[in-house]
């Protein structure tokens, strides 16, 4: 069992920055592979960013790749998502979830979420 709890959200001018933490409990977080998703209102949730369990790998979706980053410090049970360059588009709520050794960009494929941090930027 892994519950992880986001935050970091909040509202942003178009250009600025923002850095999500996604903390999360027990003792096998570090063999979780973990991934950022976000859900715009009336749109699907659609993959952002994942991390490999241990940190050896990283993956993005296209739209921000270059503005956004994925990392981990598993001695904090903690993953990032540092965004760069924030664009109005990029407003929603954004999640993460862990998933046992593989990383995926499928949602369907990560069995524990957190509750989300809602990202709001302005233009």
């Amino acid at each position: 069992q892994v519950q992880l709890v986001e935050s970091g959200g909040g509202l942003v001018q178009a250009g600025g920055s923002l850095r999500l933490s996604c903390v999360g409990s027990g003792r096998t977080f570090s063999s979780y592979a973990m991934g950022w998703f976000r859900q715009a209102p009336g749109k699907e949730r659609e993959f952002v960013a994942a991390i490999t369990w241990n940190g050896d790998y990283t993956y993005y979706t296209d739209s921000v790749k270059g503005r956004f980053t994925v990392s981990r410090d598993n001695a904090k049970n903690t993953v990032y998502l540092q965004m760069n360059s924030l664009k109005p588009e990029d407003t929603a709520v954004y999640y993460c979830a862990a998933r046992w050794t593989r990383a995926s960009m499928i949602p369907n494929e990560y069995k524990y979420w957190g509750q989300g941090t809602q990202v709001t930027v302005s233009s």
